[in-house]
């Protein structure tokens, strides 16, 4: 009804949740997976919030109006318990939580999909100006490891074994 995805769009959430990576995200960044949804470490960092993290469902659902009440229950239970490890592990003041839909509401993903914001005194996110900057597998990695170390997980793979 709402959608902007256009015509022949490759979803890089679907590709994550099949099990494949791309050149912004791989399966090393994903800190738990459930049997509808994942959450990952986000690859696009605002300046002081970093290791923030995204919780999608499997399914392509392209926003919150397409959410079928199942998905998203699953998602917001992914959320939570996400929200709880990043306050449990990431010695932050405290989390915050987005959804965006449509471009006028800075959607720029067609999957929906929720950010969990580690939150510092100060931290001005949401002041910060709409441009995250890229972040690299090497500085991803020790907040997907605290967090999969947090919900008991198994190292991610590697890519010379």
């Amino acid at each position: 009804m709402f959608n902007h995805e256009p015509a022949g769009y490759r979803c890089p959430f679907c590709l994550i949740a099949a099990g494949g990576d791309d050149h912004l995200t791989t399966q090393n960044d994903i800190v738990l997976r459930t049997d509808r949804g994942m959450a990952f470490v986000s690859s696009r960092w605002w300046p002081n919030n970093h290791g923030h993290v995204l919780v999608a469902p499997h399914n392509h659902h392209e926003n919150l109006y397409d959410l079928p009440p199942a998905d998203g229950h699953a998602v917001h239970d992914l959320v939570r318990e996400v929200a709880i490890a990043i306050r449990s592990t990431y010695v932050c003041d405290g989390v915050s939580t987005r959804q965006h839909n449509e471009p006028a509401g800075y959607q720029d993903a067609w999957h929906h999909h929720v950010h969990v914001f580690p939150r510092f005194e100060n931290d001005n996110l949401y002041s910060t100006p709409h441009l995250p900057t890229p972040a690299t597998p090497e500085e991803r990695a020790p907040y997907a490891q605290k967090l999969r170390t947090y919900f008991g997980l198994q190292p991610p793979r590697t890519t010379d074994s």
